[in-house]
C-alpha cells in the first residue's frame, strides 16, 4: 500500500498547480491500481494538503503580507533605510494590491462560490463524478478550453498580483466552481477563467497557486469530517506517506511551471489532456 501511496503522491503533486487535474489523475491511477473505494477517494483529498504546504513555503512572503499592517511597515523600515546623500528613496507599493485586508478579501471573494457550491454539492460529486469516464469528460472539456484560449486570448489588461481586484478575483472565484467536477481541474478552470478577463499568463497562474491554499484547506477538512466513520488511526502511515510525497514533488512542479510559462503557451497542456482523456476512453471501456 506504500508504493501506492508513493505513487498516488507524486502524480498529486506534480498535477496539482499544472492546469491538467491532479484529482483526474489520481482518479485514473487509482482504478488502474486497484486503489478505489471512500477510503481511497478520500485519501486522493487528503494528500493535496501536502501540494498546498509547498505553495505556502514558496510564497511565504506573499501570505505574509496578507497580515494586516505587516507589509506597510516592512516598506516604511525600507524607506527609511534607505534615505542617503544621494537622495535615493524606495518607492512604496500603491494602497491596496494583494496585501493585507484587501488581498484577504480578494482570497475570500475567489474562495466563497467554490465553498457554497462544494458544500451542496458534495455527496453527488463523490457519488456519481469520481469515475475514469467521468473524469475523462472533464479532461477533455478543460483541453478544448485551453486551447481556445490560447488562440483567442484576449488583449492583457492586467500584470502582477497587485494589479488584481475584486471583479478579477470574482471572476477566477466563479470559474474554480468548475473544478467541482473531477477532470476539469482547478489550476485550469482558474487559469481560463482569469486569461479570459485580460490578467496576463504567468499573474493568474500564481494568483491560482494562491488562491487554492483557502479553498483546498477548507474542502480537505469539510471531507475529513465527512468521512470520519470510516477512517482509523491505522491509516495514518498511508496518508502520511502520500503527504510527504506529494509536498515534495508540487515544490519543484510549481517552480518548474513558472519558468515554463515565461517563453510557452499553455495549449500543449490542452492536447495532453485531449489525449490522456481519450486513452482513459479507450482503456476502462476495453
Amino acid at each position: 500500500m506504500f508504493v501506492l501511496a508513493i505513487i498516488i503522491g507524486i502524480l498529486e503533486g506534480l498535477t496539482e498547480f499544472l492546469p491538467v487535474s491532479s484529482t483526474g489523475h489520481m482518479i485514473i491511477a487509482g482504478h488502474m491500481l486497484g486503489f478505489t473505494g471512500p477510503r481511497a477517494d478520500t485519501f486522493e483529498i487528503f494528500i493535496q494538503l501536502g501540494a498546498i504546504l509547498a505553495v505556502v513555503g514558496l510564497y511565504r512572503e506573499r501570505f505574509l503580507d496578507l497580515i494586516p499592517g505587516r507589509r506597510i511597515n516592512r516598506e516604511a523600515v525600507a524607506r527609511a533605510g534607505s534615505v542617503s546623500g544621494t537622495g535615493d528613496q524606495v518607492v512604496p507599493a500603491p494602497m491596496g494590491g494583494f496585501s493585507g485586508w484587501h488581498g484577504l478579501g480578494l482570497l475570500a471573494l475567489t474562495t466563497a462560490p467554490a465553498l457554497v457550491s462544494g458544500k451542496f454539492a458534495h455527496s453527488a460529486i463523490k457519488e456519481h463524478l469520481f469515475s475514469p469516464m467521468t473524469v475523462a469528460i472533464g479532461l477533455a472539456l478543460g483541453g478544448v478550453g485551453l486551447i481556445l484560449i490560447e488562440r483567442f486570448r484576449p488583449a492583457t489588461r492586467k500584470t502582477g498580483l497587485d494589479a488584481l481586484g475584486w471583479r478579477e478575483a470574482l471572476c477566477v472565484g466563479l470559474f474554480q466552481c468548475l473544478a467541482l467536477w473531477p477532470g476539469m481541474s482547478r489550476a485550469g478552470s482558474t487559469i481560463i477563467g482569469g486569461m479570459l478577463i485580460g490578467i496576463d499568463r504567468k499573474t493568474t497562474a500564481e494568483y491560482s497557486f494562491l488562491a487554492a491554499v483557502p479553498v483546498m484547506i477548507a474542502a480537505t477538512s469539510y471531507d475529513l469530517y465527512k468521512s470520519r466513520d470510516f477512517l482509523s488511526a491505522a491509516d495514518i502511515p498511508l496518508f502520511a506517506v502520500g503527504f510527504l510525497v506529494s509536498m515534495v514533488s508540487a515544490w519543484f512542479a510549481v517552480r518548474y511551471f513558472i519558468r515554463f510559462l515565461a517563453n510557452h503557451t499553455l495549449e500543449g497542456f490542452g492536447w495532453y489532456r485531449i489525449a490522456l482523456a481519450a486513452f482513459t476512453v479507450w482503456f476502462f471501456s476495453t
